[in-house]
């Protein structure tokens, strides 16, 4: 009996980047309308500032890096939420990833590296929505060190395996898309540590422009996957069972499998 397909996976790619990026400029709103932070077209900063009632006051507390708009109440309450479903969402994608990438090119240690680094990517994004910048600097700066730099990893990683799983054209499309993001991603979070490292108004500025471009980048580098999971079977889930249940002396043949597929999926994890 054939393994049915799930085809409402290919949904969970995509409502990421679109729920996140969606919600970080509802954020965004939220902390310009409460005069929190200056709106990114603002490029003249003052050393000190009395108010920021009229819109036009703004020091460097003001800019608008994306940890700035979620600083305070009530925009603080939005951020956390956000983050924390987004890295659960980064969680479950990379799981079902790895999976497929199991089912359908089998063990790689790079496809093993990479899930994992996406759930570290996870843990640090949910540091840095919990831990707001001005009241607990240094573990939302760990978070950010984490997440910026496995997120970035976790790109490279999959840029490479979908080279090596290509078996038609179209998988070539999607390796040189997912590598013109991640090329595009490693500039824009280089020149972003360059200039936030800077005590220039402008330069802090840009840095802010950048950080936004690279998360940017990064959800839509996610909403690629999406011509993946459009394949995902329940023999997908089978493999990640398979996988956390089966003893290192596991051996093929021990089972019989329902279809020829998944006879090649009990090999292709008996080399784990």
């Amino acid at each position: 009996m054939p393994f049915s397909k799930m085809p409402g996976w290919v949904l969970l790619p995509v409502t990421l980047p679109a729920f996140t990026i969606t919600g970080m400029w509802i954020v965004y709103a939220m902390a310009l309308s409460n005069n929190h932070i200056c709106p990114v077209s603002n490029w003249i900063y003052n050393n000190t500032c009395e108010s920021l009632e009229d819109g036009s006051c703004c020091t460097i507390d003001h800019i608008p890096l994306v940890s700035k708009c979620g600083n305070l109440p009530p925009e603080s309450c939005f951020f956390s939420l956000i983050c924390s479903l987004g890295a659960f969402m980064v969680m479950l994608i990379g799981l079902l990833r790895y999976a497929y990438v199991i089912e359908h090119y089998g063990p790689s240690w790079l496809n093993t590296v990479a899930f994992i680094l996406g759930w570290i990517c996870a843990a640090g994004l949910t540091m840095v929505g919990s831990f707001q910048v001005d009241h607990a600097k240094v573990l939302h700066y760990i978070g950010a060190g984490v997440a910026f730099p496995t997120s970035m990893l976790f790109i490279f990683l999959q840029s490479i395996l979908t080279y090596r799983m290509a078996r038609a054209s179209w998988g070539c499309y999607v390796g040189h898309i997912r590598t013109i993001l991640t090329l595009f991603g490693l500039v824009i979070l280089v020149l972003s540590g360059v200039f936030f490292i800077q005590e220039g108004f402008v330069l802090q500025h840009l840095a802010a422009l950048c950080e936004w471009t690279f998360i940017i980048n990064v959800l839509i580098f996610y909403g690629t996957f999406s011509f993946e999971f459009g394949v995902i079977s329940t023999d997908t889930f089978l493999v990640l069972l398979k996988a956390s249940r089966a003893p290192k002396s596991y051996k093929a043949g021990t089972s019989t499998p329902a279809t020829p597929h998944a006879h090649s999926t009990s090999e292709n994890m008996a080399m784990i």
